[in-house]
This record gives structure tokens, sequence and C-alpha cells, in this order.
């Protein structure tokens, strides 16, 4: 998959000083998320996976860090918006949710999804061999553990970032109606649209935020109905779980 000419230029800035910081401990660099969606819209982060052959020392991590806030200023706004993990090769083995290299107090607790992603070939190769070897594959019960902590993590942030909320939410209650978590925010907006269609008007205007053109009305109604929006969705999952 071709990536955009302003992503690209950025990713290959990253990995440039991903290889002279770390050296012979990079294994592989793969991103995933939006990216490596065609019908996922415009891009707003860059997620990815660091994968280590062993532990950074203090050093290292210290160029890594700069290395970050080079790419900020370097390439702004996407520059300062990769996010992602730097994780061990053999935790990245482990269906255990693994520890980021990085930052001490750091989980990439989200692992599951991640995992179902990229061996469904949601995953672009930066740099290394193929992912599929690496990433294990994960039951329906770790993938309901994962799709618990986003549901928390919109239960937590409703009030700060409406948009995304509603647009994870979405995808949330197409998961756990289909089973498939391999789906971008916007394929989820739109089944969402076609399956309860009272709810269009608010789902258009989360769209309309990602897509760099929200009005003063699309913040209103976001901030006026993403509290109704959340019960509605927690509603339509628990009779997911229950029909399951």
């Amino acid at each position: 998959m071709l990536l955009p000419t302003e992503i690209e230029s950025i990713c290959q800035a990253f990995l440039v000083g991903l290889t002279h910081a770390i050296r012979e401990k990079l294994f592989g660099v793969y991103l995933y998320g939006a990216l490596a969606f065609p019908d996922a819209g415009p891009v707003g982060d860059i997620d990815f996976h660091v994968i280590l052959n062993a532990q950074l020392n203090n050093p290292e991590k210290s160029q890594i860090l700069a290395l970050h806030e080079c790419l900020a200023h370097d390439f702004p706004p996407l520059g300062a918006e990769l996010d992602g993990y730097y994780l061990l090769l053999e935790d990245a083995c482990q269906v255990t949710p693994p520890s980021d290299q990085l930052r001490d107090d750091l989980k990439d607790v989200s692992w599951a999804l991640h995992c179902a992603h990229i061996r469904a070939g949601r995953c672009i190769v930066l740099y290394g061999s193929d992912p599929l070897p690496i990433y294990p594959e994960v039951t329906w019960h770790a993938l309901e553990r994962a799709l618990v902590g986003e549901l928390e993590f919109i239960e937590q942030n409703l009030s700060r970032c409406q948009a995304y909320c509603v647009l994870n939410l979405c995808r949330l209650m197409y998961s756990y109606s289909t089973r498939n978590v391999v789906i971008s925010k916007r394929f989820s907006a739109e089944w969402a649209s076609a399956e309860f269609p009272e709810w269009v008007t608010l789902i258009e205007s989360a769209k309309n935020y990602y897509d760099h053109y929200a009005t003063r009305g699309d913040a209103d109604l976001l901030k006026e109905m993403g509290n109704s929006f959340y019960v509605f969705a927690c509603g339509q999952i628990e009779q997911s779980k229950y029909k399951s």
C-alpha cells in the first residue's frame, strides 16, 4: 500500500533516526491503524510498533525521545502524532499485552486488537520481515477484554474528544455485533448510519471533524448528543453480548 507523500517523508525520517539511534537492536517497524485502511479518510496520527531485539539503554532512550521532538518540529502537524510502542521481540510473540520499552509505565492494552489487525493484513512494513510469524493469534475473549478497555477510554474522555468517541462507539457496536474487529472507524460509521438512521446527523458531524471541515453546529451537536449516543451504544453492545 502506497503512503501519501507527506506521511512517507515522516516515516522515512523516523526510520533513519531509529536506525541511527538503536542500530542492530532494530528488528522491525510496523504501521497499523488508519494508514492501513484505504477507506479511513484523512489520517490524524501514525500508529506504529517498533520491535526490538534487545532492551533499550538510557542513551538510546534519550536519542529516541529527541528524534520524536525533531519529527514534531520538522513535519508539523503529523510529525507530532507518531503514536506507538517500542516492544521486545520476545514480548511481541506473546498474547499478553507487552510493556513499552521506552516508557516504563506503559503497556499496549489494545494489543489483541492490534494483533488481529496486523494478522488480517492491515499493516504496512516500514522495516523488517513479514509480521505474521511475530504477532500471535488472539481469541475472542482477549479481543473482548481489549474492547472493554476501549469503551472505558470513551467513558473517561467523552466530554474531551466527542468526535473520536462517537466514531469509535460505532466501531465497538459493529465489532460486538459481528465479532469482527478489523474495520476502520469510517466503515463502521457508514454501517451505524444505515443500521441506526436516527443517529445519522450526529455521526455525520463526527465525520466532519475527521474530514477537517466541522462547523460550530457540528460541535454543538456533538456536545449536546454525545452522552445520549454513548448510552445508546452501550445498550446495543449489551444486546449483542446477550445474543452471543
